[in-house]
């Protein structure tokens, strides 16, 4: 499987904050900025207060495992952050769910 490249610095997650664009979904939010590699960078932030660190993690593990399926059909050149969105519940955690918001969202973007 290949490795996804990940913004790990927090100037990088500041930068694609500050300049990039917002598109909200039913679960995530993502965050998107163009960048200069030929590949794209992703990033995921959650947040401590939102819940304990097992459900933090696997918030992240499904939110990867989309981006990994969709990854193959996406354009290069972008760094994308996902945020799960505080308004809704935790409890309806959906791969399913996810998955069809990050394809809307790279769809309007115009990754796919």
């Amino acid at each position: 499987m290949k490795r996804i490249k990940t913004l790990k610095m927090n100037y990088e997650f500041k930068n694609v904050f500050n300049k990039g664009n917002y598109y909200i979904g039913k679960q995530i939010i993502l965050y998107d900025l163009n960048n200069k590699y030929n590949y794209n960078r992703l990033g995921i932030a959650i947040s401590t207060k939102l819940c304990k660190a097992v459900k933090r993690n696997e918030i992240k593990r499904k939110i990867r495992a989309a981006y990994q399926d969709l990854e193959k059909q996406a354009k290069k050149g972008h760094d994308l952050v996902f945020i799960w969105n505080k308004k809704e519940d935790i409890n309806n955690l959906s791969y399913k769910v996810i998955y069809n918001d990050m394809k809307n969202m790279f769809l309007k973007i115009g990754i796919l």
